[in-house]
């Protein structure tokens, strides 16, 4: 007798790159029994459709979730509270509302008011993804190996959280469990500032006026090429991420400030041996995020395009 899935009703709402990851991934690996599609773009509607993506496709966000036992928000952190606000008193008690965004502390703040009673919200956030958006980027094994953080709050019933959790371990992401203002403390500096910087480096690039565009294109290393492929992420997304995580991002440019003005002494001054341990220390980083899995060591980091739906 095949073993009864985790999640009997899973919702999602939004359907771009990891929402569409995590229907492709529920329906292999046998997460949950039917799958929901929510997105307020037809267009995003119909090509989930048409790629088979869920059991039911809806444009109705109230009616999408009425029955769901867990409802997932893969919308960009911005529109988190509005679709809360949305779904107010459509699902039913009992289940369980999280959401992916790399943000945690303005979500729950945007959230939380529009509970109805006997639903939990448990926020999570998957440390994964692409540079590649919508249905058609999505793929199965998104999640596998990576890192997904939860941060239910202190008096979450356990079943609520186990049900979440039984979501991402099922899709093979690692569970860990913080505060939200913990996670976003970590956040700003592993996954935020270095978008920044990457916005930033590939604009200043471009606007130089001794260089022009095609020379950028043409004679792009390794090194610019990589923050191209960051640059190129989501801008509606990043928008809010940046806004609703303002304070640790802040925080978090004001030391990395603070570390580039000291390396720019010592490339004035001539400190070799400075630069010499900075870039010894950082290599040894690299190579341990590499040995605990994280990333490859693959000279386009493992990161070649998909194929057509997304996998292969």
């Amino acid at each position: 007798m095949a073993e009864e899935p985790p999640i009997r009703r899973l919702a999602l709402v939004g359907l771009g790159l990891i929402g569409s990851s995590v229907a492709r991934g529920a329906r292999q690996f046998g997460v949950a029994r039917e799958i929901v599609a929510i997105d307020a773009d037809p267009a995003v509607r119909e090509r989930v459709s048409a790629l088979g993506l869920a059991d039911r496709v809806t444009g109705d966000a109230g009616e999408g979730v009425s029955e769901a036992d867990l409802v997932l928000l893969c919308v960009p952190v911005g529109a988190a509270g509005a679709v809360a606000e949305a779904i107010r008193g459509r699902m039913k008690p009992g289940a369980v509302l999280s959401d992916v965004g790399s943000v945690k502390g303005s979500v729950v703040a945007a959230v939380t008011p529009h509970l109805s009673e006997g639903v939990v919200f448990v926020p999570g956030h998957p440390v994964a993804g692409t540079e590649y958006s919508g249905p058609d980027a999505g793929f199965s094994t998104l999640f596998s190996g990576r890192w997904c953080i939860l941060t239910p709050p202190e008096d979450a019933p356990e079943v609520a959280v186990a049900r979440v959790r039984a979501l991402w371990e099922g899709l093979g992401a690692i569970v860990e469990t913080m505060t939200p203002e913990h996670h976003d403390l970590v956040l700003a500096i592993t996954s935020h500032v270095p978008h920044l910087i990457a916005y930033n480096i590939v604009g200043t690039a471009a606007d130089l006026e001794e260089v022009t565009q095609s020379e950028v294109i043409k004679f792009s290393a390794g090194g610019f090429r990589d923050f191209t492929r960051i640059a190129a992420s989501d801008p509606t997304m990043w928008r809010d991420v940046f806004l609703s995580n303002r304070d640790a991002v802040l925080e978090m440019l004001g030391r990395f400030n603070e570390d580039l003005s000291a390396l720019a002494r010592a490339i004035r001054w001539g400190d070799g041996e400075a630069l010499h341990a900075l870039f010894t220390r950082t290599r040894a980083i690299r190579r341990g995020i590499v040995a605990m899995g994280q990333e490859t060591a693959e000279a386009d980091f493992g990161r070649a395009r998909p194929g057509p739906r997304g996998e292969g």
